[in-house]
């Protein structure tokens, strides 16, 4: 029988600490980027995690360590939307973050004040939806609100999904269509519609959860 491996992710969709290859993978796999290592024991992992990535990833000896396809050097260009893991927390902003019972399951978000994590507006729950269908509402919702009040505050997400499909203006997602997921459904239609029809010069930018911690928004719900 295999031995019990954890897996740590430095650098993905959601950091953290897995225990099985198919989570990691999932914050991994054609992540651009992704840091990631396996370990023998919890602790060992658990205390890699904290340690951060320069200490650990890439170095020889046990376990197994990888990086997404088409990781960025250190003289590599930054993607427009994109920040340095030197840049410090725009406080003058938006967090938002999504809160599900399952995935798919009921879904709610919110928006807070990134200073203060004074609720700025909240949605939900909605029958059923997925994590990214709800953090991607969450960041347009964002935008629109800080349009309306002619505002240029970043807005800060930590799903990489929700923030492509913002930039695409497109969501992709597995989710049907069908009496169960109706709501949501309008929703997204109405979201898609506003970033076809509006431009805004607000920065959408990843919360860096290994730097800074949960992201204000989070519902605590790991």
């Amino acid at each position: 029988m295999a031995k019990q491996k954890y897996y740590v992710v430095w650098e993905g969709r959601k950091p953290g600490v897995y225990a099985t290859w198919a989570e990691c993978k999932q914050q991994t796999d054609q992540f651009t980027g992704a840091k990631y290592k396996s370990y023998e024991s919890k602790q060992a992992a658990e205390e890699a995690f904290r340690g951060g990535w320069k200490g650990n990833w890439g170095q020889t000896g046990p376990g197994k360590s990888g990086s997404g396809a088409g990781a960025q050097g250190r003289n590599s260009s930054k993607r427009p939307g994109t920040q340095t893991e030197s840049e410090a927390i725009d406080y003058d902003s938006i967090s938002v973050d999504v809160g599900t019972r399952g995935n798919p399951g009921p879904v709610e978000y919110k928006g807070v004040d990134t200073r203060t994590g004074e609720v700025i507006f909240s949605c939900g729950p909605v029958s059923k939806g997925t994590n990214n269908l709800g953090e991607f509402l969450a960041i347009v919702h964002a935008l629109a609100l800080l349009k309306k009040e002619g505002s240029s505050k970043t807005v800060y997400s930590d799903s990489v999904n929700a923030m492509k499909w913002v930039r695409e203006k497109k969501v992709s997602t597995t989710l049907p269509r069908d009496h169960t997921t109706e709501e949501i459904w309008r929703m997204i239609d109405r979201a898609e519609n506003w970033l076809r029809t509006n431009t805004y010069a607000n920065k959408v930018l990843k919360w860096q959860t290994r730097l800074w911690g949960e992201i204000k928004a989070d519902y605590g719900r790991k």
